[in-house]
């Protein structure tokens, strides 16, 4: 069974960071790709960024680039991402993405709330 279980998020002020975590479980994680996603209240999914399988290649949305920093850890079935300079604008629950094939995993998401 795929777990993918994110955490890290939290309320933080404008010009802050936060470095999310997603652990992950049930499948063989250093074979696949894999995403952060974001989802603003009342909005659609908005995709943010994606690393290749052994990192060597990362994508990031155009909105935060510059800001934004993906990496895994194998050894350890664990994607991060590090945010810096947030905005109000990047108020959102950030969700961790596998995508086998035609079938897409989530976790739970975490809440990144950016307000003075």
């Amino acid at each position: 069974e795929v777990q993918l279980v994110e955490s890290g998020g939290g309320l933080v002020q404008p010009g802050g960071s936060l470095r999310l975590s997603c652990a992950t479980s049930g499948f063989t994680f250093d074979a696949y790709a894999m995403s952060w996603v974001r989802q603003a209240q009342g909005k659609g999914l908005e995709w943010v960024s994606t690393i290749s399988w052994n990192g060597g290649k990362t994508y990031y949305a155009e909105a935060m680039k510059g800001r934004l920093t993906i990496s895994r850890d194998n050894a350890k079935n664990t994607l991060h991402l590090q945010m810096n300079s947030l905005q109000s604008e990047d108020t959102a629950a950030y969700y961790c993405n596998l995508n086998q094939g035609r079938e897409s995993y989530w976790g739970q998401g975490t809440q990144v709330t950016v307000s003075s």
